[in-house]
């Protein structure tokens, strides 16, 4: 399954570090690639520091129209996935979304517009209690992939953890 982010909206100052929290977890939890609105710079430049360290070819992509870009993967047979608490209850959909084979998941920031709502294949939700939009993308990213994409390695990693009981064991790849 190819899985693309879409972040509408963001708080000025205030959201910078949770947009950047959604992107991290976009990436380490599988999709391939963010769509956003360019409200500050740095966060792409954050994810390609990542990326350099970590390995992945995680892609940041500003756009100024998140209509058009929904019209376009519509029209694309890109199945949309809105992240709202007003949604079906992810463990009665999770088995049917499973089964697309491209989706653009939608996480809102500040009060997401009704077209959303209308354009979603799947308005999905993570229980119905008010909740942080970074839990609820990780946790449909985890139910809709099974947790393979822990399994995922990247060879340009310059970086990589050794799982151990006790204490950290992190080894540097030298170039």
């Amino acid at each position: 399954m190819k899985i693309e982010v879409l972040r509408i909206g963001q708080r000025l100052v205030r959201d910078d570090r949770v947009t950047t929290h959604v992107a991290l977890v976009a990436r380490g939890f599988g999709a391939s690639k963010i769509f956003m609105n360019e409200v500050n710079p740095e966060i792409k430049d954050t994810l390609d520091k990542v990326n350099k360290s970590w390995g992945s070819d995680f892609q940041i992509e500003f756009i100024d129209d998140w209509r058009k870009l929904l019209k376009s993967k519509k029209k694309n047979s890109v199945k949309i996935i809105h992240l709202t608490m007003y949604g079906e209850n992810i463990n009665q959909i999770q088995d049917k979304i499973k089964k697309e084979d491209r989706v653009l998941i939608v996480v809102g920031a500040e009060k997401v517009p009704r077209e959303v709502y209308e354009q979603a294949d799947y308005n999905v939700a993570v229980g119905n209690q008010p909740h942080s939009e970074i839990s609820a993308l990780a946790i449909v990213l985890d139910r809709i992939q099974d947790g393979k994409q822990f399994d995922i390695k990247y060879d340009d990693a310059r970086l990589k953890i050794v799982p151990t009981e006790k204490g950290k064991t992190v080894i540097a790849k030298n170039d």
